[in-house]
Parts: structure tokens; C-alpha cells; sequence
């Protein structure tokens, strides 16, 4: 069946049908807007993020039901590096009239799936025809007491900066399916990538961060973000940075290109006081996650970056810029 068969109101109901009930919504989709019961004592965050066909994701890379759970997770990682827990989340999607009924079947399967691997509720959003590809727009909402919430901008000299997991697969992934791969570490680091939610809060509530962000757009772009806000510089040791060796067996002559400028691993990358890095070691170890010390943040304004045996090392590009000339 073709999605213009259904036709619109009829896809809401579809969806609605699928989504569990909660309590902390009074009102979800069917009204016009939706009614939520906050937590004593939290704050909300809210987050959103697009995805466009042609531009974040393509098709034939992938299954309906793995960009469903792609397209929640972006949003996720956001609330993860800000020390949030997902509560709630709406769903904007453009489709083509002819696209199968089945796509939509198993995207929202995957995203609910995920929604509720990590907590979160769909309570309303929008549909439309598009007369280009699918576009997807999800707006993601969080909670946190308000003296937890983390920022990009709390690091101070002598910080400790760290990353979780390993940077440079999604990036080397994007390579591998644009020459014909469809499966593999790398490619699913790319297409399914898990946001840090448990790791996000349980830093957030030890009050270990000084200052957090998710690496979408690379290392080095988002390291830059964090410094800008914070008013420091940074060390990078490049040495120190957490590879895999699936990519290291794919990364080319150099290592570090896409390590620090290929973005989507959605790894968070943080600050903390050197004296709290063996406190982070054990909240790290206790989730079954790797974090690595890679760095320093310094009195400057700039990142050195400091290849293996003290060299300078200038990386080939900054990272991800959706108006940016590369």
C-alpha cells in the first residue's frame, strides 16, 4: 500500500495506535497540542535536530527501522550531553505520496523502539507530502534539576578534556558505505549509533563535568565550541585518542584526520578536574563504557594539537559546517 492510500489522518492513527501510554502525559497526539506533567523540581531542556535525505542519510544505505532509531538518537545525545533524561519527544516528517506504507511501518518502529530503550514518549508533531525526499525533524525534550544541567561553558585551565567510546568510526563508516559496504562496525557506528544517555546523567549527578558536548560534528569543531563558550584553549595529545581497530585498519596513512574532524560518533566529550579522573574511571567502568583522557584545557585561546613524539600537527579540516565551503 502506498502511503497516499492511507492518506494522513490515517497515518496519525497508525502511529498513535503504537505509542505507549505514560504518565507523565496527560494530553498526547490527537489535540492540538500536547499536555505534559513536569518533575518537581526539574527543568526542561528541549532539543531539535533535522534530517534530510540526500544530506544526513540516504536511503539505500539503510533500513526504514535503523533510521528511525538514528533519527531519536541524534536528538538523545543533545539531552545526554547536558546530563538530561529523556521524557518526551514530537515527530515532524515530510514524505513523497508514492513512498510504501511499509517504510513508515518500520521507520516508526524503530524509533519507538529506541523512545523506549531510553525513556522517551511520542506525544504529537506533524506530517506533510514532500515532493522531493523524506525529511525528518524530531524535537526531543529532557529533565534535570537545575543546578545539574551541564553547559559548554564551565571549563577552566588545568581541566582534564575526555571523550567516551572511540571517534572516527561514523566517519570512516560513511567511507566504507560509499563504496558499497551495508554492514560492519564501522558502517553501523555510522547508520545506528548509540547516544551516551546513562553516561550523560550519571556524570551530570556525581557533578563530576565541568563542561560537556556530543560529538556530532567532530572532535575538534566540538572541542572548539566548548572553548569558545568557556573563554580557554586545549591540548590535544593525539596520541591519547581513543581508535578502534576497525578504523585504524581503514583510516589511511593518517590516523587523525577523521578522528578529529569526521563527527556523528555522538561520544561525549568533556571536561573534569584532574582530581575526579579516577572518580569518572569507575562511573565509566560501572556502564561498561570506555572513556579516555586525551587532553588539557589551557589558559590560551587556541587548540594545539601534538602528534606522537611532541610535533605540531595541523589537521586537514575542522570538522562538520552545513554552510561551511567543505
Amino acid at each position: 500500500m502506498k502511503l497516499a492510500e492511507l492518506g494522513e489522518f490515517g497515518l496519525i492513527d497508525r502511529i498513535k495506535a503504537n505509542v505507549a501510554a505514560s504518565p507523565s502525559v496527560l494530553l498526547g497526539i490527537g489535540d492540538d497540542a500536547a499536555a505534559l506533567v513536569s518533575t518537581p523540581g526539574q527543568v526542561t531542556l528541549i532539543t531539535s535536530d533535522m534530517l534530510l535525505e540526500g544530506v544526513h542519510f540516504d536511503l539505500s544505505f539503510c533500513d526504514p527501522r535503523t533510521l528511525g532509531r538514528k533519527s531519536l538518537s541524534v536528538n538523545l545525545s543533545d539531552l545526554a550531553a547536558m546530563g538530561a533524561r529523556p521524557r518526551h519527544f514530537l515527530l515532524g516528517v515530510a514524505l513523497p505520496r508514492e513512498i510504501p506504507l511499509e517504510f513508515m511501518d518500520g521507520f516508526m518502529a524503530g524509533m519507538l523502539e529506541q523512545a523506549e530503550r531510553f525513556g522517551a514518549t511520542l506525544v504529537g508533531g506533524d506530517t506533510c507530502a514532500s515532493k522531493g525526499g523524506v525529511a525528518i525533524s524530531v524535537t526531543a525534550l529532557g529533565e534535570q534539576r537545575p543546578e545539574l544541567v551541564l553547559k559548554r561553558s564551565g571549563a577552566r585551565p588545568g581541566d582534564l578534556i575526555c571523550v567516551t567510546g572511540t571517534v572516527g568510526d561514523a566517519a570512516a563508516g560513511l567511507n566504507e558505505l560509499m563504496r558499497g559496504a551495508r554492514e560492519g562496525f564501522l558502517a553501523s557506528r555510522q547508520l545506528d549509533p548509540t547516544p551516551r544517555v546513562e553516561a550523560g546523567v550519571a556524570l551530570a549527578e556525581a557533578g563530576v563535568a565541568s563542561a560537556m558536548i556530543d560529538v556530532s560534528d567532530g572532535v575538534l569543531q566540538d572541542l572548539g565550541h566548548i572553548c569558545e563558550l568557556s573563554g580557554v584553549g586545549a591540548r590535544l595529545e593525539l596520541s591519547r585518542l581513543p581508535l578502534s581497530d576497525e578504523y585504524r585498519a581503514a583510516c589511511g596513512a593518517d590516523p587523525y584526520a577523521l578522528a578529529l574532524s569526521g563527527g556523528e560518533d555522538y561520544e561525549l566529550l568533556f571536561c573534569i578536574p584532574a582530581a575526579r579522573e579516577a572518580e569518572v574511571g569507575r562511573i565509566c567502568a560501572g556502564l561498561g563504557l570506555r572513556v579516555s583522557v586525551i587532553g588539557e584545557v589551557t589558559g590560551g585561546s587556541t587548540i594545539e594539537l601534538v602528534a606522537p613524539g611532541g610535533t605540531p600537527y595541523t589537521a586537514p579540516r575542522r570538522g562538520f559546517d552545513h554552510f561551511g565551503s567543505d
